[in-house]
């Protein structure tokens, strides 16, 4: 087989080069973006679920869909340790430079940059409490536009996001189409950003303005919302992002495979998807190795245990190892623990039922150490913050990373 005519793209955030699996999803935000077109009420949008899943590749298919349509869009990715304000006021720049060539009077987008450079502007501030940061060390957007003042820059960021989702709103509504803004990582954001983005779509909502919040996140991040507002509940749409059936994973080796006129036997296929558990990126990671070995088509089963070893040492460094290597020794003990307590052996001790992303209560994880819950409290808490594990229940943990269990056992304690 020839490796520079290989289909399979095994990359973070990278489409594949067939999305199979998605079409509900897809259907969805056709329909959400058509009502909103014609002014009916549509909530927000969320999409949860473990990493290696397509999360980032479906929000970046969303978006074109948005962009399409000729809605104004931008993206951002959610990191824990930087404010949504400024994030938030690229992304929206960026929207409304898409809308500006449409729109008929150039100074109501003017006027709105104005406020959006304002809201940029008003980071909090640093150093001694009650001392703002010096000019040197402020950000300065790239508009050209004087900062207007007495909105969305009050420096309360749950104030100031309705302020500017409204404003950017009825940009969008002036030339007659929406404005998306697509957040990833979106359980990263700050317990203030997310009451205020919270806010703000319950503002939008009530209003019926044409803008909508497209997040994606790990599985815990429906409870992250509804800790920030109890009505979060009601105010977005959640979609569940999981592995693919068994008739998708097929579709996601096979189509892009007889575009090189190259075919699978049906043992193969029954192979890859025992290896790849359906997950998308193993999916990916699977047939790419797959196709490398196989010397001709049809490719078999025999190619598939060939090329096995490679695709696993590959995943093993670049999934798994590089988040094995972020955990302290502490945390690895922790994580060791649920491993074992997700496999259940057999008489001969070999595995025989293996729950590996099922959640683990914490109480037997420590049971199972023989400490004190309160004692690990730590390690869960630096795992959670690490986006290595998550906690969909409380008292209960899983690991964000599917498969990560298997791997985890493999290695020396």
């Amino acid at each position: 087989m020839d490796p520079v005519r290989n289909p399979y793209a095994p990359g973070a955030g990278q489409r594949p080069p067939e999305l199979a699996g998605r079409g509900r999803e897809l259907d969805v935000f056709d329909i959400v973006l058509e009502r909103i077109a014609r002014g009916r009420p549509e909530r927000s949008l969320m999409l949860t679920g473990l990493r290696g899943v397509g999360k980032t590749v479906l929000l970046n298919t969303l978006r074109s869909q948005a962009i399409n349509r000729l809605w104004g869009s931008g993206k951002i990715e959610a990191r824990p340790d930087q404010s949504l304000r400024r994030p938030v006021a690229a992304a929206l720049h960026m929207a409304v430079r898409e809308l500006a060539p449409r729109h008929r009077a150039p100074d109501r987008i003017d006027a709105f940059l104005g406020v959006l450079k304002a809201f940029a502007q008003r980071s909090a501030p640093t150093g001694r409490a009650g001392v703002a940061p010096k000019l040197r060390d402020r950000w300065q957007p790239g508009i050209d536009v004087p900062a207007a003042s007495g909105r969305a820059d009050s420096g309360d960021i749950e104030i100031d996001l309705v302020e500017l989702l409204s404003d950017a709103a009825a940009v969008a509504s002036d030339v007659g189409t929406g404005i998306a803004i697509f957040i990833d990582e979106m359980q990263d954001l700050g317990p203030e950003d997310v009451s205020a983005l919270c806010a703000a779509c319950h503002e939008l909502s009530q209003l019926g303005a044409p803008l909508i919040v497209v997040g994606a996140g790990l599985p815990h991040l429906p409870a992250v919302l509804s800790a920030a507002k109890s009505y979060s509940e009601r105010l977005f749409r959640y979609q569940r992002i999981d592995r693919l059936d068994r008739i998708a994973a097929d579709q996601a080796l096979c189509a892009p495979a007889e575009r090189e006129e190259v075919e699978y036997e049906q043992k193969a296929l029954d192979l890859l998807y025992e290896k790849s558990g359906g997950y998308p990126y193993f999916v990916q990671a699977y047939g790419k190795a797959t196709w490398d070995h196989a010397p001709r088509s049809p490719i078999t089963a025999a190619d598939v245990r060939v090329a096995a070893p490679e695709a696993e040492a590959e995943l093993a460094v670049g999934f798994f190892g590089s988040r094995f290597e972020r955990a302290t020794p502490a945390e690895r003990e922790y994580m060791r623990a649920m491993a074992t307590m997700s496999a259940v052996e057999g008489e001969s001790g070999a595995v025989v039922r293996d729950d590996m992303d099922a959640a683990v209560p914490t109480a037997e994880i420590a049971r199972a150490l023989g400490r004190k819950p309160a004692s690990l409290s730590p390690a869960r808490d630096a795992l959670i913050k690490k986006g290595l594990i998550y906690s969909g229940e409380r008292g209960t943990v899983a690991f964000t990373v599917p498969h990560f269990g298997r791997y985890l056992r493999t290695q020396p304690a």
